[in-house]
């Protein structure tokens, strides 16, 4: 993970905890417990960092509702 995917991933974090009104760890649970972090947004940082806020984080609910996970 570079310095700047790592960046863009805690951005995430807090961007989805703004929406979902819940607490940045608990975010991070989800987003590990699901994969997501792992095999989604650093692999795909190179495309995923240049979309906006709110596409961003429904993106990330589409990928957990596709994984069977609630936000």
């Amino acid at each position: 993970m570079t310095r700047e995917s790592l960046t863009f991933v805690i951005f995430l974090i807090y961007a989805c905890a703004a929406k979902w009104n819940k607490l940045s760890p608990e975010v991070f649970d989800i987003l590990q417990k699901s994969n997501c972090i792992s095999d989604y947004l650093v692999p795909y940082y190179d495309v995923l960092h240049t979309q906006g806020e709110k596409y961003l984080v429904d993106d990330i609910e589409s990928y957990l509702m596709k994984r069977g996970m609630q936000v």
